[in-house]
């Protein structure tokens, strides 16, 4: 195996910017995934932006990423938020098609100059007391690198909760990433677990739509990236609904609270601050 200038070790989001970022600045870099396939795989919330984070997706773009591009290029709906308040506040949100928006990036990633992309699973790291020159993959084979990247997401020694059960496995049915978390362990790195919630899927003709309030886009040209000149007309856009929950609901959820993971003992890792699992929120709020 040919050494390299920078290995990326992970292709999320994270991953595939960081790739992008070294292959255009002309550094030989390699780009480490347990699945091609997989790369830039949306297993929760197929959304890009939203308050905040949609002036992360642009600032992104200003910097010659990736995501605001991918992001324009295969959107069921674009809508600029808390257009009632002031400039300030405003943000742009699309709602991504969960299968066109990985295969729009896995191209990009696989016709990138400089850019190499192969499936391996990193063990472990090359190193000594000061520095990091490569990986070592699950077959033993080391590959040097003058940097190395970490974006593993939620892979890393992961873990299934269901109810009361647990097993390994990493998100939407993927392999998790095994032996690098207790390697880094041993190099003194500290280490703590996340949580994320995974909403289930259900078909779209089983829902009554009439029970529910359509939210449309917003009727205008708006792009994450700046050089997008091509945009989807409203009329074109996937409609999106809104739903509320009910005292029926609330009564379920909080009837069964010891078959959630999150409240049986399963759960030990740091959930998103902004984005807690209904069980929580009925907890919390209702």
């Amino acid at each position: 195996m040919n050494d390299f200038d920078v290995i990326v070790v992970g292709g999320g989001h994270a991953g595939l910017e960081a790739a992008f970022a070294s292959a255009h600045l002309g550094a030989k870099t390699l780009l480490l995934t347990l699945n091609i396939k997989m790369m830039g795989n949306m297993p929760c919330n197929p959304s890009i932006g939203g308050s905040a984070k949609g002036i992360v997706v642009r600032e992104i773009d200003a910097l010659g990423g990736m995501m605001g591009i991918g992001a324009d290029h295969t959107y069921l709906q674009m809508k600029m938020l808390n257009t009632g308040k002031g400039p300030g506040v405003q943000c742009l949100r699309s709602q991504a098609d969960k299968l066109a928006y990985p295969a729009y990036m896995q191209k990009m990633a696989l016709h990138t100059p400089n850019l190499t992309v192969m499936e391996a699973s990193v063990v472990d790291l090359l190193h000594d007391d000061s520095h990091v020159f490569g990986v070592i993959l699950s077959d033993g084979t080391s590959i040097q690198s003058k940097a190395t990247i970490l974006t593993t997401g939620t892979f890393m020694e992961a873990q299934i909760l269901r109810g009361h059960h647990a097993y390994s496995g990493g998100p939407d049915g993927e392999k998790p990433s095994l032996g690098l978390s207790p390697n880094l362990a041993k190099m003194g790195i500290e280490l703590f677990r996340l949580k994320t919630g995974t909403p289930p899927r259900i078909k779209r003709d089983s829902i009554d739509f009439s029970k529910m309030t359509p939210q449309t886009g917003t009727d205008a040209k708006l792009a994450f990236s700046y050089d997008t000149d091509t945009f989807v007309p409203l009329e074109e856009q996937e409609l999106c609904y809104l739903i509320y929950t009910q005292p029926e609901t609330h009564r379920l959820i909080n009837e069964h609270l010891s078959d959630s993971a999150l409240f049986s003992g399963l759960v030990t890792g740091v959930g998103p601050r902004y984005c807690p699992s209904i069980e929580d929120k009925i907890v919390r709020f209702a």
